[in-house]
Protein backbone atom coordinates (compact mmCIF):
# COMPACT_ATOMS: atom_id res chain seq x y z
CA UNK A 1 0.00 0.00 0.00
CA UNK A 2 1.42 3.47 -0.90
CA UNK A 3 0.85 6.07 1.43
CA UNK A 4 0.56 9.63 0.23
CA UNK A 5 -1.35 13.23 0.91
CA UNK A 6 -4.06 12.01 -1.72
CA UNK A 7 -5.18 9.61 0.48
CA UNK A 8 -4.04 10.36 3.92
CA UNK A 9 -4.95 14.30 5.41
CA UNK A 10 -4.64 14.87 9.06
CA UNK A 11 -7.99 15.77 10.86
CA UNK A 12 -8.30 18.59 12.53
CA UNK A 13 -11.27 20.74 13.07
CA UNK A 14 -9.81 23.74 11.71
CA UNK A 15 -11.34 22.39 8.20
CA UNK A 16 -15.12 22.80 9.63
CA UNK A 17 -14.70 26.73 9.94
CA UNK A 18 -12.47 26.41 6.54
CA UNK A 19 -15.58 24.87 4.53
CA UNK A 20 -18.57 26.70 6.39
CA UNK A 21 -17.05 29.45 4.95
CA UNK A 22 -16.60 28.46 1.61
CA UNK A 23 -19.86 26.86 1.54
CA UNK A 24 -22.06 29.35 3.45
CA UNK A 25 -19.99 32.63 3.13
CA UNK A 26 -22.97 35.32 3.86
CA UNK A 27 -24.83 33.21 6.65
CA UNK A 28 -25.04 34.21 10.42
CA UNK A 29 -22.23 32.48 11.93
CA UNK A 30 -21.81 34.25 15.12
CA UNK A 31 -24.68 36.39 16.89
CA UNK A 32 -24.37 38.69 20.24
CA UNK A 33 -26.88 41.64 20.65
CA UNK A 34 -26.26 43.97 17.70
CA UNK A 35 -22.79 42.16 16.69
CA UNK A 36 -23.27 39.73 13.84
CA UNK A 37 -20.84 37.35 11.83
CA UNK A 38 -20.92 35.60 8.80
CA UNK A 39 -19.06 32.68 8.16
CA UNK A 40 -16.83 34.36 5.62
CA UNK A 41 -16.33 37.11 8.81
CA UNK A 42 -15.66 34.45 11.59
CA UNK A 43 -12.86 33.08 8.84
CA UNK A 44 -11.43 36.34 8.52
CA UNK A 45 -11.67 37.25 12.18
CA UNK A 46 -9.63 33.85 13.02
CA UNK A 47 -6.95 34.76 10.60
CA UNK A 48 -6.37 38.28 11.47
CA UNK A 49 -6.21 36.80 15.16
CA UNK A 50 -4.15 33.73 14.17
CA UNK A 51 -1.58 35.97 12.34
CA UNK A 52 -0.97 38.52 14.97
CA UNK A 53 -0.36 35.36 17.42
CA UNK A 54 1.78 33.17 15.07
CA UNK A 55 3.98 36.52 15.38
CA UNK A 56 4.05 36.14 19.75
CA UNK A 57 4.36 33.03 20.18
CA UNK A 58 6.34 29.30 19.31
CA UNK A 59 4.50 26.29 18.08
CA UNK A 60 3.09 24.29 21.07
CA UNK A 61 2.59 27.96 23.71
CA UNK A 62 0.06 27.65 25.46
CA UNK A 63 -2.48 30.39 25.37
CA UNK A 64 -4.91 31.42 27.90
CA UNK A 65 -8.75 32.75 27.35
CA UNK A 66 -10.36 33.80 30.41
CA UNK A 67 -13.90 35.02 29.37
CA UNK A 68 -17.54 34.04 29.40
CA UNK A 69 -19.32 33.04 26.62
CA UNK A 70 -18.62 36.04 24.04
CA UNK A 71 -17.90 35.82 20.21
CA UNK A 72 -13.64 35.86 20.96
CA UNK A 73 -14.00 32.89 23.04
CA UNK A 74 -15.41 31.37 20.11
CA UNK A 75 -13.02 32.34 17.26
CA UNK A 76 -10.17 31.62 19.89
CA UNK A 77 -11.10 27.65 19.17
CA UNK A 78 -10.02 27.89 15.36
CA UNK A 79 -7.30 31.31 15.80
CA UNK A 80 -4.96 29.54 18.42
CA UNK A 81 -4.43 26.33 17.34
CA UNK A 82 -4.34 27.95 13.74
CA UNK A 83 -1.55 29.71 14.69
CA UNK A 84 0.23 26.74 16.28
CA UNK A 85 -0.84 27.07 19.56
CA UNK A 86 -2.32 25.19 22.14
CA UNK A 87 -5.91 26.73 23.89
CA UNK A 88 -6.46 26.89 27.65
CA UNK A 89 -10.04 27.78 28.13
CA UNK A 90 -10.40 28.96 31.80
CA UNK A 91 -13.28 28.74 33.88
CA UNK A 92 -14.14 32.91 34.33
CA UNK A 93 -15.54 31.50 38.01
CA UNK A 94 -12.07 31.06 39.00
CA UNK A 95 -10.36 32.89 42.12
CA UNK A 96 -6.60 34.82 41.58
CA UNK A 97 -5.22 31.94 42.78
CA UNK A 98 -6.08 29.22 41.05
CA UNK A 99 -6.18 31.41 37.81
CA UNK A 100 -2.37 32.17 38.78
CA UNK A 101 -1.84 28.42 39.54
CA UNK A 102 -2.78 27.34 36.04
CA UNK A 103 -0.76 30.49 34.05
CA UNK A 104 2.29 28.91 35.93
CA UNK A 105 1.57 25.42 35.85
CA UNK A 106 0.69 25.55 31.82
CA UNK A 107 3.84 27.91 31.52
CA UNK A 108 1.47 30.24 29.39
CA UNK A 109 2.63 32.41 26.89
CA UNK A 110 -0.12 34.79 26.07
CA UNK A 111 -3.42 35.86 28.12
CA UNK A 112 -6.70 37.12 26.48
CA UNK A 113 -9.43 38.39 29.90
CA UNK A 114 -12.22 39.98 29.62
CA UNK A 115 -12.66 43.25 30.45
CA UNK A 116 -14.97 42.16 33.43
CA UNK A 117 -12.55 40.03 34.99
CA UNK A 118 -9.18 41.96 34.60
CA UNK A 119 -10.07 42.66 38.10
CA UNK A 120 -9.68 39.13 39.69
CA UNK A 121 -6.85 38.43 37.79
CA UNK A 122 -4.74 41.71 38.79
CA UNK A 123 -1.00 41.69 37.14
CA UNK A 124 -0.27 38.66 35.56
CA UNK A 125 3.00 39.27 34.64
CA UNK A 126 4.30 38.91 38.70
CA UNK A 127 2.64 36.06 38.77
CA UNK A 128 3.58 33.99 35.57
CA UNK A 129 6.86 34.58 34.38
CA UNK A 130 6.26 32.92 31.38
CA UNK A 131 3.57 35.73 30.02
CA UNK A 132 5.05 38.03 27.48
CA UNK A 133 1.35 39.73 26.80
CA UNK A 134 -1.90 40.31 28.49
CA UNK A 135 -4.38 41.48 25.85
CA UNK A 136 -8.44 42.84 27.31
CA UNK A 137 -11.04 41.53 25.75
CA UNK A 138 -13.97 44.92 25.52
CA UNK A 139 -17.61 43.94 25.26
CA UNK A 140 -19.77 46.86 23.95
CA UNK A 141 -22.68 44.71 23.79
CA UNK A 142 -21.91 43.82 28.07
CA UNK A 143 -21.40 47.83 28.84
CA UNK A 144 -17.05 47.32 29.02
CA UNK A 145 -15.24 49.23 26.52
CA UNK A 146 -12.25 48.61 29.12
CA UNK A 147 -11.87 47.75 32.18
CA UNK A 148 -10.56 51.04 33.51
CA UNK A 149 -7.80 49.12 35.14
CA UNK A 150 -3.73 49.36 33.63
CA UNK A 151 -1.68 46.02 34.94
CA UNK A 152 0.33 45.86 31.60
CA UNK A 153 -2.72 44.27 28.94
CA UNK A 154 -3.36 45.80 25.49
CA UNK A 155 -6.35 45.84 23.64
CA UNK A 156 -7.56 43.25 21.65
CA UNK A 157 -8.53 45.34 18.86
CA UNK A 158 -5.18 46.69 18.61
CA UNK A 159 -3.88 43.22 18.71
CA UNK A 160 -5.74 41.49 16.64
CA UNK A 161 -5.07 44.81 13.67
CA UNK A 162 -1.40 43.55 14.02
CA UNK A 163 -2.75 40.93 11.62
CA UNK A 164 -4.58 42.46 9.30
CA UNK A 165 -2.17 41.86 6.44
CA UNK A 166 -0.14 38.75 5.09
CA UNK A 167 -0.75 35.30 3.82
CA UNK A 168 -3.99 33.11 4.52
CA UNK A 169 -2.63 30.73 7.48
CA UNK A 170 -3.22 27.09 6.28
CA UNK A 171 -6.10 25.53 7.87
CA UNK A 172 -4.39 21.94 8.18
CA UNK A 173 -1.87 20.32 10.76
CA UNK A 174 0.91 18.05 10.36
CA UNK A 175 0.49 15.29 13.23
CA UNK A 176 -3.47 15.22 14.13
CA UNK A 177 -2.37 14.29 17.46
CA UNK A 178 -0.68 17.61 18.09
CA UNK A 179 -2.79 19.16 20.92
CA UNK A 180 -5.24 21.31 20.26
CA UNK A 181 -6.47 22.19 23.68
CA UNK A 182 -5.69 22.19 27.30
CA UNK A 183 -8.64 21.38 29.69
CA UNK A 184 -8.30 22.54 33.88
CA UNK A 185 -10.10 19.96 36.29
CA UNK A 186 -10.05 19.66 39.77
CA UNK A 187 -9.76 15.79 40.88
CA UNK A 188 -9.14 14.12 43.85
CA UNK A 189 -5.75 15.77 45.23
CA UNK A 190 -7.38 19.43 45.23
CA UNK A 191 -4.85 20.30 42.38
CA UNK A 192 -6.37 20.94 38.79
CA UNK A 193 -4.85 18.63 36.33
CA UNK A 194 -4.33 19.68 32.51
CA UNK A 195 -6.29 17.31 29.93
CA UNK A 196 -4.44 17.35 26.79
CA UNK A 197 -6.56 17.28 23.65
CA UNK A 198 -5.86 16.25 20.33
CA UNK A 199 -6.88 17.48 17.02
CA UNK A 200 -7.47 14.28 15.84
CA UNK A 201 -9.79 13.88 19.05
CA UNK A 202 -11.78 16.77 18.53
CA UNK A 203 -12.64 16.25 15.29
CA UNK A 204 -13.86 12.95 15.58
CA UNK A 205 -16.11 13.92 18.84
CA UNK A 206 -17.24 17.10 16.61
CA UNK A 207 -19.18 14.50 14.29
CA UNK A 208 -20.36 12.53 17.15
CA UNK A 209 -22.03 15.91 18.67
CA UNK A 210 -22.93 16.93 15.19
CA UNK A 211 -25.10 13.82 14.71
CA UNK A 212 -25.80 13.18 18.31
CA UNK A 213 -27.58 16.57 18.73
CA UNK A 214 -28.65 16.62 14.90
CA UNK A 215 -27.10 19.82 13.62
CA UNK A 216 -27.84 20.78 10.58
CA UNK A 217 -27.08 23.80 8.48
CA UNK A 218 -30.67 25.03 9.92
CA UNK A 219 -30.04 24.88 13.62
CA UNK A 220 -29.14 27.64 15.61
CA UNK A 221 -27.29 26.90 18.93
CA UNK A 222 -27.86 29.03 21.87
CA UNK A 223 -24.72 29.34 24.51
CA UNK A 224 -25.54 28.06 27.54
CA UNK A 225 -22.89 25.64 27.98
CA UNK A 226 -19.56 27.48 29.35
CA UNK A 227 -17.02 27.05 26.37
CA UNK A 228 -14.29 26.73 29.30
CA UNK A 229 -15.91 23.66 30.08
CA UNK A 230 -14.40 20.77 28.11
CA UNK A 231 -14.71 23.35 24.98
CA UNK A 232 -18.21 23.71 25.52
CA UNK A 233 -18.13 19.81 24.41
CA UNK A 234 -16.72 20.32 21.64
CA UNK A 235 -19.51 22.45 20.39
CA UNK A 236 -18.16 25.47 18.95
CA UNK A 237 -15.83 22.94 16.41
CA UNK A 238 -19.48 20.65 15.79
CA UNK A 239 -21.83 23.86 15.20
CA UNK A 240 -19.23 25.61 13.22
CA UNK A 241 -18.92 22.06 11.04
CA UNK A 242 -22.57 21.91 10.29
CA UNK A 243 -22.80 25.36 8.99
CA UNK A 244 -25.32 26.08 11.80
CA UNK A 245 -25.63 29.84 13.66
CA UNK A 246 -23.94 30.05 17.14
CA UNK A 247 -25.90 32.69 19.52
CA UNK A 248 -23.13 34.16 22.00
CA UNK A 249 -24.35 34.58 25.53
CA UNK A 250 -22.80 35.95 28.45
CA UNK A 251 -24.77 34.85 31.10
CA UNK A 252 -27.30 31.74 31.35
CA UNK A 253 -30.37 33.97 32.55
CA UNK A 254 -33.97 32.95 32.07
CA UNK A 255 -35.42 35.90 30.36
CA UNK A 256 -32.11 35.84 27.76
CA UNK A 257 -33.18 32.10 27.08
CA UNK A 258 -36.51 32.60 26.54
CA UNK A 259 -35.86 35.57 24.29
CA UNK A 260 -33.47 33.27 22.29
CA UNK A 261 -35.65 30.82 21.78
CA UNK A 262 -38.87 32.68 21.19
CA UNK A 263 -37.23 35.88 18.89
CA UNK A 264 -33.55 34.38 17.93
CA UNK A 265 -35.11 30.96 16.56
CA UNK A 266 -32.66 28.42 19.06
CA UNK A 267 -33.29 25.19 18.28
CA UNK A 268 -30.70 23.35 20.51
CA UNK A 269 -28.77 24.26 23.57
CA UNK A 270 -26.65 22.00 26.44
CA UNK A 271 -26.10 22.66 29.71
CA UNK A 272 -25.97 21.29 33.16
CA UNK A 273 -29.66 20.06 35.30
CA UNK A 274 -29.54 23.00 36.53
CA UNK A 275 -30.07 25.17 33.23
CA UNK A 276 -33.36 22.71 32.63
CA UNK A 277 -34.72 24.08 35.71
CA UNK A 278 -33.91 27.68 34.82
CA UNK A 279 -36.02 27.31 31.68
CA UNK A 280 -38.37 25.00 33.15
CA UNK A 281 -39.42 27.27 35.98
CA UNK A 282 -38.94 30.81 34.31
CA UNK A 283 -41.84 33.15 34.45
CA UNK A 284 -41.69 33.18 31.17
CA UNK A 285 -41.80 29.00 29.95
CA UNK A 286 -44.65 28.19 27.52
CA UNK A 287 -45.59 25.45 25.68
CA UNK A 288 -43.56 25.59 22.48
CA UNK A 289 -44.88 26.04 18.67
CA UNK A 290 -41.63 24.03 17.39
CA UNK A 291 -39.35 21.56 18.69
CA UNK A 292 -36.18 22.34 20.97
CA UNK A 293 -33.30 19.63 21.53
CA UNK A 294 -31.53 20.38 25.31
CA UNK A 295 -28.94 17.62 25.81
CA UNK A 296 -27.67 17.51 29.54
CA UNK A 297 -25.11 16.30 31.55
CA UNK A 298 -22.98 16.71 34.46
CA UNK A 299 -25.39 15.13 36.97
CA UNK A 300 -28.00 12.89 36.50
CA UNK A 301 -31.35 14.78 35.19
CA UNK A 302 -34.28 14.20 37.45
CA UNK A 303 -36.90 12.40 35.92
CA UNK A 304 -39.83 15.20 37.22
CA UNK A 305 -37.27 17.75 35.12
CA UNK A 306 -37.47 15.70 31.96
CA UNK A 307 -41.35 15.44 32.52
CA UNK A 308 -41.64 18.75 32.98
CA UNK A 309 -39.87 19.99 29.84
CA UNK A 310 -41.69 17.11 27.77
CA UNK A 311 -44.82 18.97 28.33
CA UNK A 312 -43.49 22.01 27.11
CA UNK A 313 -42.06 20.64 23.99
CA UNK A 314 -38.51 20.08 25.02
CA UNK A 315 -36.73 16.92 24.00
CA UNK A 316 -34.04 16.18 27.11
CA UNK A 317 -31.59 14.43 25.69
CA UNK A 318 -29.08 12.98 28.44
CA UNK A 319 -25.39 12.27 28.22
CA UNK A 320 -22.53 11.52 30.37
CA UNK A 321 -18.87 11.96 30.40
CA UNK A 322 -15.81 13.51 31.90
CA UNK A 323 -13.60 16.60 30.94
CA UNK A 324 -10.84 13.69 30.35
CA UNK A 325 -12.92 12.42 27.56
CA UNK A 326 -13.40 15.47 25.54
CA UNK A 327 -17.08 15.86 27.41
CA UNK A 328 -20.10 13.89 26.42
CA UNK A 329 -19.06 9.92 25.75
CA UNK A 330 -22.33 8.35 26.28
CA UNK A 331 -25.95 9.04 25.62
CA UNK A 332 -29.52 7.80 26.47
CA UNK A 333 -30.17 5.99 22.65
CA UNK A 334 -34.43 6.99 22.79
CA UNK A 335 -36.34 3.63 21.91
CA UNK A 336 -39.11 4.27 19.99
CA UNK A 337 -41.00 1.52 22.58
CA UNK A 338 -40.19 3.69 25.87
CA UNK A 339 -43.23 6.34 23.98
CA UNK A 340 -45.62 3.38 25.33
CA UNK A 341 -44.53 3.51 29.00
CA UNK A 342 -45.73 5.49 31.41
CA UNK A 343 -44.75 8.72 31.65
CA UNK A 344 -42.58 8.66 34.99
CA UNK A 345 -41.07 4.97 33.85
CA UNK A 346 -40.27 6.94 30.56
CA UNK A 347 -38.06 9.36 32.15
CA UNK A 348 -36.72 7.14 34.45
CA UNK A 349 -35.22 5.52 31.72
CA UNK A 350 -34.21 8.44 29.63
CA UNK A 351 -32.29 9.90 33.28
CA UNK A 352 -29.92 6.98 33.04
CA UNK A 353 -26.36 7.44 31.22
CA UNK A 354 -27.45 5.28 28.45
CA UNK A 355 -24.76 3.79 25.38
CA UNK A 356 -21.32 4.99 24.04
CA UNK A 357 -21.97 7.43 21.35
CA UNK A 358 -21.19 7.11 17.42
CA UNK A 359 -17.91 8.53 17.86
CA UNK A 360 -17.05 6.62 20.76
CA UNK A 361 -16.56 3.11 21.94
CA UNK A 362 -18.86 0.87 24.39
CA UNK A 363 -18.35 1.77 27.83
CA UNK A 364 -17.90 -1.27 30.36
CA UNK A 365 -18.66 -1.34 34.24
CA UNK A 366 -15.66 -3.73 35.98
CA UNK A 367 -14.91 -5.00 39.45
CA UNK A 368 -11.58 -4.44 41.17
CA UNK A 369 -9.97 -7.12 38.57
CA UNK A 370 -11.33 -5.54 35.39
CA UNK A 371 -13.78 -8.20 35.16
CA UNK A 372 -17.35 -6.74 33.84
CA UNK A 373 -19.73 -6.98 36.47
CA UNK A 374 -23.30 -8.51 36.07
CA UNK A 375 -25.74 -6.51 33.36
CA UNK A 376 -28.35 -7.21 36.07
CA UNK A 377 -28.89 -3.49 36.69
CA UNK A 378 -28.34 -4.31 40.17
CA UNK A 379 -24.15 -4.49 40.87
CA UNK A 380 -22.13 -1.88 41.30
CA UNK A 381 -18.81 -1.47 39.89
CA UNK A 382 -16.81 1.41 38.38
CA UNK A 383 -17.52 2.76 34.86
CA UNK A 384 -14.01 2.71 32.42
CA UNK A 385 -14.06 3.89 29.14
CA UNK A 386 -11.53 3.83 26.02
CA UNK A 387 -10.98 4.96 22.26
CA UNK A 388 -10.58 7.84 20.38
CA UNK A 389 -12.20 10.64 22.64
CA UNK A 390 -10.05 9.77 25.97
CA UNK A 391 -7.62 12.04 26.99
CA UNK A 392 -4.16 12.04 25.40
CA UNK A 393 -2.62 12.23 28.91
CA UNK A 394 -2.67 14.70 31.97
CA UNK A 395 -0.28 17.81 30.99
CA UNK A 396 3.21 17.35 32.72
CA UNK A 397 1.63 14.29 35.37
CA UNK A 398 2.88 11.50 33.86
CA UNK A 399 2.18 9.23 37.21
CA UNK A 400 -1.64 10.58 37.41
CA UNK A 401 -1.90 9.75 33.91
CA UNK A 402 -0.12 5.90 34.39
CA UNK A 403 -2.62 5.75 36.94
CA UNK A 404 -5.94 6.80 34.98
CA UNK A 405 -5.16 4.38 32.00
CA UNK A 406 -4.10 1.68 34.28
CA UNK A 407 -5.36 -1.79 32.62
CA UNK A 408 -5.44 0.19 29.23
CA UNK A 409 -9.17 1.56 30.15
CA UNK A 410 -9.62 5.22 31.34
CA UNK A 411 -10.49 5.00 34.64
CA UNK A 412 -13.63 7.38 35.57
CA UNK A 413 -13.78 7.01 39.38
CA UNK A 414 -17.46 6.89 38.79
CA UNK A 415 -19.69 3.76 40.34
CA UNK A 416 -22.93 2.15 38.11
CA UNK A 417 -24.33 -0.61 36.85
CA UNK A 418 -25.19 -2.53 33.84
CA UNK A 419 -28.75 -2.93 32.58
CA UNK A 420 -29.81 -6.07 30.60
CA UNK A 421 -30.15 -3.59 27.88
CA UNK A 422 -26.82 -2.71 27.88
CA UNK A 423 -27.64 0.77 29.06
CA UNK A 424 -25.35 1.99 31.88
CA UNK A 425 -26.31 4.00 35.05
CA UNK A 426 -24.48 6.13 37.48
CA UNK A 427 -25.11 5.08 40.59
CA UNK A 428 -22.30 6.87 43.31
CA UNK A 429 -18.84 8.93 43.02
CA UNK A 430 -15.58 6.58 43.49
CA UNK A 431 -13.85 10.34 43.93
CA UNK A 432 -14.98 12.88 46.63
CA UNK A 433 -15.80 15.18 43.98
CA UNK A 434 -19.10 17.27 44.18
CA UNK A 435 -21.09 18.35 41.00
CA UNK A 436 -22.86 21.85 41.13
CA UNK A 437 -24.46 23.14 38.69
CA UNK A 438 -22.39 20.79 36.07
CA UNK A 439 -19.79 22.36 37.91
CA UNK A 440 -16.71 19.73 39.30
CA UNK A 441 -15.36 20.86 42.97
CA UNK A 442 -12.66 19.02 44.86
CA UNK A 443 -13.68 18.57 48.16
CA UNK A 444 -10.20 18.25 49.06
CA UNK A 445 -9.05 21.57 47.13
CA UNK A 446 -11.74 23.19 49.67
CA UNK A 447 -11.06 21.43 52.96
CA UNK A 448 -7.46 23.15 52.38
CA UNK A 449 -8.89 26.68 51.95
CA UNK A 450 -10.71 25.93 54.91
CA UNK A 451 -8.01 24.06 57.08
CA UNK A 452 -6.03 27.14 55.85
CA UNK A 453 -7.58 29.37 58.34
CA UNK A 454 -5.28 29.78 61.41
CA UNK A 455 -8.16 28.90 63.86
CA UNK A 456 -9.12 25.60 62.35
CA UNK A 457 -7.66 22.18 63.42
CA UNK A 458 -9.49 19.83 61.54
CA UNK A 459 -11.81 20.14 58.62
CA UNK A 460 -14.06 17.68 55.91
CA UNK A 461 -16.32 18.89 53.02
CA UNK A 462 -19.39 16.86 51.91
CA UNK A 463 -21.65 17.03 48.98
CA UNK A 464 -25.47 17.51 50.20
CA UNK A 465 -28.21 17.50 47.96
CA UNK A 466 -29.67 20.76 46.36
CA UNK A 467 -32.99 21.15 44.17
CA UNK A 468 -31.40 23.69 42.30
CA UNK A 469 -27.95 23.10 41.98
CA UNK A 470 -27.75 19.16 41.92
CA UNK A 471 -25.04 19.09 45.12
CA UNK A 472 -23.52 22.13 47.36
CA UNK A 473 -20.73 21.79 49.75
CA UNK A 474 -21.05 21.65 53.45
CA UNK A 475 -17.67 21.77 55.57
CA UNK A 476 -17.43 20.22 58.64
CA UNK A 477 -15.33 22.18 60.92
CA UNK A 478 -13.65 21.24 64.41
CA UNK A 479 -11.69 24.61 65.78
CA UNK A 480 -8.84 25.00 67.58
CA UNK A 481 -8.96 24.68 71.51
CA UNK A 482 -9.48 28.38 72.66
CA UNK A 483 -10.45 29.64 69.51
CA UNK A 484 -13.39 31.94 69.14
CA UNK A 485 -14.18 31.20 65.12
CA UNK A 486 -17.55 31.64 63.54
CA UNK A 487 -18.97 30.30 60.49
CA UNK A 488 -19.01 33.52 59.06
CA UNK A 489 -14.96 33.82 59.54
CA UNK A 490 -14.30 30.67 57.82
CA UNK A 491 -16.37 31.45 54.75
CA UNK A 492 -15.17 35.23 54.44
CA UNK A 493 -11.27 33.29 54.54
CA UNK A 494 -12.27 30.31 51.93
CA UNK A 495 -14.00 32.97 49.58
CA UNK A 496 -10.70 34.66 49.09
CA UNK A 497 -8.60 31.41 48.14
CA UNK A 498 -10.90 29.47 45.86
CA UNK A 499 -14.05 30.79 43.30
CA UNK A 500 -17.24 31.44 45.14
CA UNK A 501 -19.31 28.76 43.51
CA UNK A 502 -16.68 26.44 45.33
CA UNK A 503 -17.72 27.87 49.02
CA UNK A 504 -19.69 25.70 50.81
CA UNK A 505 -23.15 26.68 51.54
CA UNK A 506 -22.45 25.96 55.52
CA UNK A 507 -20.18 25.56 58.27
CA UNK A 508 -20.78 23.32 60.46
CA UNK A 509 -18.44 23.29 63.85
CA UNK A 510 -17.98 19.55 65.33
CA UNK A 511 -16.26 18.62 68.39
CA UNK A 512 -14.18 15.65 66.85
CA UNK A 513 -14.73 14.44 62.92
CA UNK A 514 -15.27 10.58 62.75
CA UNK A 515 -12.52 8.56 61.52
CA UNK A 516 -11.30 5.04 60.39
CA UNK A 517 -8.53 2.93 62.49
CA UNK A 518 -6.30 4.15 60.15
CA UNK A 519 -7.19 7.75 60.25
CA UNK A 520 -9.74 8.56 57.36
CA UNK A 521 -12.06 10.85 58.13
CA UNK A 522 -15.78 8.71 57.51
CA UNK A 523 -17.52 11.17 54.91
CA UNK A 524 -20.43 8.42 54.49
CA UNK A 525 -21.04 9.04 58.43
CA UNK A 526 -20.93 12.80 57.78
CA UNK A 527 -23.64 12.82 55.26
CA UNK A 528 -25.53 10.40 57.06
CA UNK A 529 -25.58 12.40 60.20
CA UNK A 530 -26.31 15.46 57.59
CA UNK A 531 -29.12 13.35 55.84
CA UNK A 532 -30.82 13.00 59.03
CA UNK A 533 -30.22 16.40 60.87
CA UNK A 534 -31.71 17.92 57.31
Amino acid sequence: MINSTANDSPLTPLRFLQRSAEVYPAKDAIVYGKRRYTYADFADTAQRFARAMKARIQPGDRVVVLAPNVPEMLIAHFAVPLAGGVLVALNSRLAKAEIDYILNHSEATLLFVDAELVATVGNSFDAAPSLTGVVEIADAEFGLESSGLDVGQESFASFVAAGASGEPLPWTVDDERTVITINYTSGTTGKPKGVMYTHRGAYLNSFGEIFHNQFTSDSVYLWTLPMFHCNGWCTPWAVTGAGATHLALRAVRADAIWSAIDDLGTTNLCGAPTVCSTIADAPQAHVLDRPIRITTAGAPPSPTIIEQLGRLGVTVVHVYGLTEVYGPFTICEYQREWADLPPDERARKLSRQGVGMLQAESARVVDDTMGDVPADGRTIGEIVLRGNNVMAGYFKDDAATEEAFRGGWFHSGDLGVMHPDSYIELKDRAKDIIISGGENISTIEVENAVLSHPAVAEAAVIGMPSAKWGERPRAFVVARPGADLTATEVLDHVRALIARYKVPDEVIFVEVLPRTATGKIRKNELRSAAASNG
